[in-house]
């Protein structure tokens, strides 16, 4: 049984093995890091340690397989991480050399990557969407994206941005589906809006 919930961050733990478990075009990427944490330190921890906006995990007898994470204000999110979350890991991440395998995400804690500001100002929120293998199927991709961007026009906020890799064509297929438009390739990502008023 799957059930959605609003994540805390008691779900950290397990939004985190969503995280690695899911960052090979959907498939586990735990043989591809030293520190397997480092990817949610990056993808997952900033959005469940402020906990603004829309969180949300999905959950089944074994623990958390799923999550959508997100931000109603893409600017606001960075500051707050600069501010709170990034510090602490500089300083346990000192070195991005020490580990290579992991060195291109260390070099985004001290560097974080930012969307281009033309598409924050049409489109300021952003998401974060994974689902584990036995968590896929059920249509809970669609139903966390719709209760996002029900969320997001009860709040009123004008537009909802996100990246996948390019390379990536069943979620590329799967969000043009629900209505999201291509923005902006860049060299790894492909950024993907959706405008939810004018």
């Amino acid at each position: 049984m799957l059930r959605i919930e609003p994540a805390s961050l008691l779900d950290l733990p397990g939004a985190y093995r969503v995280c690695v478990g899911t960052a090979d075009r959907g498939d586990d990427a735990s043989h591809l890091h030293g520190d397997p944490d480092l990817l949610g330190h990056v993808y997952v921890g900033p959005y469940l340690a402020r906990g603004a906006g829309t969180q949300l995990v999905v959950v089944d007898a074994v623990g958390v397989c799923g999550y959508l994470l997100s931000t109603d204000d893409t600017d606001a999110h960075h500051a707050w991480a600069e501010a709170h979350w990034w510090p602490a890991l500089r300083a346990r991440y000192a070195d991005p050399e020490a580990e290579p395998s992991d060195a291109w995400l260390v070099r985004q804690i001290h560097l974080p990557p930012r969307p281009p500001a033309e598409v924050v100002a049409r489109y300021p929120a952003h998401l974060h969407v994974d689902l584990l293998a036995r968590a896929r199927g059920a249509g809970l991709g669609r139903v966390l994206i719709e209760r996002l961007l029900g969320e997001l026009q009860g709040r009123g906020v004008r537009g909802v941005h996100l990246g996948v890799d390019p390379a990536n064509a069943n979620a590329i297929g799967f969000y043009r589906h629900l209505g999201f438009a291509d923005l902006q390739l860049l060299p790894d990502e492909l950024v993907m809006g959706l405008r939810l008023r004018t």
